[in-house]
């Protein structure tokens, strides 16, 4: 492993200050969330070290990525996991341009503290070849939430949907509402808690655009 990595992931548990009064305790990427940003030149190979300092296998996946399956991060598509206490190395060429992400692609089951369910979340920005466009600030926003539980269903409000309501979906709610006086309803995940960029709303930097 002589050539020296473009960037480096950690996969660690750790903590989230989403507010001064809650604290989250997951697994993270580089001891932070979202992950850092990382950047990429589209079409020049890229070589990421992943290390795994978890006690249970792990695996990433480059979200839009049109990648061999071999890096990819899906299991099912035969992306090696790597091992708990391990790393791997992968490199690739990235496309195709513009803003994605990466995240882990560990199946959670109903492990509420596995896969999707942690902050193991980050952007992720690959520089056009072509045409890179015409701006002058960078925003980069990831909506994430945290403190999930199992739910039956119903826990938010019914006006808290946009939009009117449509009648064919309300037929199927009252069937399905019928059939389970027969038989227990299905769970669902709920959450308390909400993100943008790590923060609850009132407690990250507001995003503002200055008059012109």
């Amino acid at each position: 492993m002589g050539e020296k990595a473009d960037h480096t992931l950690r996969i660690a548990t750790g903590r989230v200050e989403l507010a001064p009064d809650r604290i989250i305790s997951t697994t993270l990427y580089n001891d932070q969330f979202p992950g850092p940003l990382l950047r990429f030149e589209e079409g020049r190979c890229s070589v990421v070290d992943i290390f795994n300092d978890t006690d249970t296998p792990e695996l990433v996946l480059w979200h839009g990525q049109m990648i061999p399956s071999v890096v990819d991060g899906a299991a099912e598509e035969g992306t090696p996991f790597i091992p708990p206490h391990g790393m791997r190395r992968i490199s690739f060429l990235p496309r195709p341009s513009g803003f994605r992400f990466y995240h882990t692609h560990v199946m959670a089951g109903g492990d509420l503290n596995r896969g999707t369910y942690t902050g193991q979340v980050g952007p992720l920005y690959i520089e056009p070849k072509d045409n890179p466009g015409a701006y002058d600030r960078e925003i980069f926003l990831v909506l994430k939430e945290f403190e999930p539980f199992f739910s039956r269903g119903g826990d938010m409000a019914g006006d808290a949907l946009a939009g009117e309501p449509v009648d064919d979906l309300q037929q199927m709610g009252k069937a399905a509402d019928a059939t389970a006086t027969q038989k227990t309803k299905g769970l669902e995940v709920g959450y308390r808690s909400f993100a943008i960029n790590g923060k609850m709303l009132g407690h990250g930097e507001p995003v503002s655009k200055a008059c012109r």
